[in-house]
């Protein structure tokens, strides 16, 4: 053998060792100290809460290897732990890695709790100073940012069981109460009370009647719509008046007549505001 040959294999061999060196030490760190028994329960709960939230979840396996926001939670978990101890650049590294891989990137800094579910995932970005409490589920395209250069706390705090839907944004440092609901789309820049629905652009909570939810979820089609409900109001408002009207001006009686027609038509097509017709 020559002298290249066996210095090529001897290189393989302490590579193989190294590996096997660092398996080894990650099994005992997982299995034999108490970092490692909360990053068992955390992925634990991680999986449970996916096959509780996604019926198309068959098993751990298909969730371990196919779910890109379980590896974004998992890579960010390891990033998060050495951020805490203030080790420069490589958490960063991670969460590039981790975008890279997953198409959702959340900042070394952000703190996230248990239980957290990001559905499908991708365009998710989570600022460094962002908060999420336990059992939250966040859907595709979601965005929890800063709104300038401030610094300090410059991004959301999100609360318990919280679900934000696709394509949400949630700008600055404010606070999305626990069991609120964020509706497709919205971009919210007030804090939102607990037990409440945010829908619409700046996003209005709709607030509900105070019971806790359930398992997460949202139901679009159902989802209430303010600036309708604000039209059907004023729509009822006008409708008043002119009856009133015609009770204390008897001459206003005919020309209402020869309007009907166009009125009930401007009429009709504004209480159908909220089925998608209207303004």
């Amino acid at each position: 053998m020559s002298h290249k040959g066996s210095l090529d294999a001897g290189s393989h061999r302490k590579g193989s060792l190294l590996t096997t060196m660092t398996g080894l030490g990650g099994l005992m760190f997982l299995y034999l100290t108490k970092s490692g028994a909360e990053v068992r329960e955390s992925v634990r709960r991680d999986i449970q809460v996916i096959r509780e939230r996604d019926p198309a979840a068959r098993s751990a396996l298909e969730i371990v290897t196919s779910y890109p926001g379980f590896h974004a939670v998992l890579i960010h978990r390891v990033a998060h732990a050495l951020w805490v101890r203030q080790v420069p650049l490589v958490p960063r590294l991670i969460s590039q890695l981790g975008r890279f891989l997953t198409q959702i990137e959340i900042h070394p800094g952000a703190q996230i709790g248990q239980g957290l579910f990001i559905d499908h995932g991708s365009g998710v970005v989570i600022g460094e100073t962002a908060e999420i409490g336990d059992d939250v589920t966040i859907y595709q395209g979601v965005t929890l940012g800063g709104t300038g250069k401030e610094s300090g706390k410059r991004h959301p705090t999100v609360g318990d069981n919280v679900v934000i839907g696709t394509g949400a944004k949630i700008l600055g440092s404010l606070t999305i109460g626990d069991n609120a609901k964020i509706g497709a789309g919205s971009v919210v820049v007030q804090p939102v009370p607990a037990n409440s629905t945010v829908v619409g652009n700046p996003g209005r909570p709709v607030i509900t009647d105070g019971t806790r939810v359930g398992i997460p979820d949202i139901d679009y089609t159902h989802l209430p719509d303010p600036v309708a409900q604000a039209m059907q109001c004023i729509v009822r408002r006008m409708v008043q008046m002119e009856n009133e009207l015609e009770e204390i001006c008897p001459p206003h009686q005919k020309r209402k007549l020869e309007q009907r027609e166009v009125l009930d038509e401007q009429l009709c097509n504004l209480t159908g505001y909220s089925q998608g017709s209207g303004i």
